[in-house]
């Protein structure tokens, strides 16, 4: 019994009976037919000739060598011969300089392999998120108390003025440092677990608190009406930048100085700050360069361990209740061959958005490559710091602050 080809158009069909004759394989192409409903087939037959071994092989060498041609003028097209650069480059060198640059490239890739298992060995530096996740949690260096049915919430003033524009318009009218705001919301049914959870998300940028509330917020219905009542905030990101950028709220200054002695008497009193006389602000801006520079006690605390002993230190002397009282903000003096004040912008900044940038550091000097830093080389003189040396001294001071997202420097895509 026969196997009709046409119907199997994949298959191989030996004929049965019958002559001899050659074994034909059917490859089947489709395509829709413009009269009726079904498929009109196209067959190709592809008959096995005897062909002799020397034949195929010269046609197999043929499209190899053709392949190559095409692979080769391809790889030629996309990218350029770095083995005959590096020849032409190196057809004039003698053997010294030729040992050398082997040295050096493989000193290059022993410290880059060097490089990466210290950043697998090391712990992962902790976000501005994770970081103001813990904020909430301590209660570092609140500013104020909001009474919600009964219970008191510690916050700090600046990080919810900057994320939400309820909390800005509320906390305006109760200026003072520890004042307590009852807060009245119109949304129904909000407890005392939910608006921890809303604290924790204007902190964090997500309701990570855990628990039933969190399942309840996931409410289309509830969160619609709490955007209406509390404003929809931006990214954490976007409003922490806003934050550095106008220092709305600030209730710090950083000062500077070359006097240890002066410094020294601060650290026997309790800290190295001294009560400052201005009042508190309002608002921000770039500082010059001899001017005190405005940050926020939560953020400097959140961020960097030394500065949080170092602010706690002034709660347990009571210097921190007499600003209170003073309304005045902290001023702590740092000793400028240890903290440089042309570095502390760039601190600043990755305290608040997790980035490095290096083009804030301020230069009363010639910039890199310029004339007058060649002239000061030929004359005997030390020019501008480069890039790599800031790099080096910024990395040291955030080992000295315990600021390890600067000192990893992983959050920016690049150093500028």
């Amino acid at each position: 019994m026969g196997a009709n080809g046409s119907s199997y158009p994949h298959s191989c069909s030996p004929r049965i009976g019958g002559s001899a004759q050659p074994q034909q394989t059917f490859i089947g192409t489709s395509s829709y037919s413009q009269q009726g409903y079904g498929w009109e087939s196209k067959l190709y037959s592809l008959e096995h000739s005897h062909e002799r071994p020397a034949d195929r092989k010269k046609k197999s060498l043929g499209l190899a060598t053709l392949k190559r041609r095409f692979i080769k003028r391809r790889k030629s097209s996309r990218s350029a011969d770095h083995a005959r650069q590096m020849r032409e480059l190196l057809s004039g060198w003698d053997v010294r300089d030729t040992n050398a640059l082997v040295e050096e490239y493989e000193g290059t890739a022993a410290l880059k392999e060097l490089s990466f298992q210290a950043s697998l060995a090391r712990a992962e530096a902790p976000s501005l998120q994770r970081d103001l996740a813990a904020l909430y949690q301590h209660k570092y260096c609140t500013d104020v108390d909001l009474i919600f049915q009964g219970t008191c919430f510690p916050a700090h003033r600046a990080v919810l003025a900057a994320r939400c524009p309820f909390f800005k318009s509320l906390l305006s009218s109760s200026p003072g440092y520890g004042a307590e705001v009852l807060m009245d919301i119109e949304t129904a049914g909000i407890d005392v677990p939910m608006f921890s959870a809303l604290l924790h998300y204007l902190y964090t940028g997500e309701f990570g608190v855990g628990g039933a509330e969190d399942a309840r917020l996931q409410n289309v219905d509830v969160l619609v009406q709490l955007s209406e009542e509390f404003g929809t905030p931006n990214s954490l990101e976007a409003d922490m930048k806003g934050l550095f950028d106008y220092m709305c709220y600030y209730d710090a200054l950083l000062s500077f100085s070359s006097d240890t002695e002066m410094i020294e008497s601060c650290n026997e009193r309790g800290a190295a700050a001294a009560a400052a006389t201005a009042g508190p602000g309002v608002g921000g801006g770039p500082a010059t360069p001899d001017e005190d520079l405005r940050a926020h006690k939560a953020i400097l605390s959140a961020r960097s361990p030394f500065f949080r002993n170092l602010l706690q230190r002034r709660i347990r002397t009571g210097e921190e209740m007499t600003e209170r009282t003073l309304q005045t903000p902290t001023r702590i003096v740092l000793d400028e061959s240890i903290i440089p004040r042309k570095y502390v912008q760039v601190i600043l900044h990755c305290m608040y958005t997790d980035a490095v940038e290096l083009g804030l550091v301020l230069r009363g000097s010639p910039s890199v490559g310029s004339l007058g830093e060649v002239q000061a080389l030929v004359s005997g003189g030390r020019g501008a710091s480069t890039r790599t040396e800031e790099a080096m001294e910024l990395y040291h001071i955030a080992l000295f602050l315990e600021f390890s997202m600067l000192a990893q420097g992983r959050s920016t895509p690049h150093w500028r």
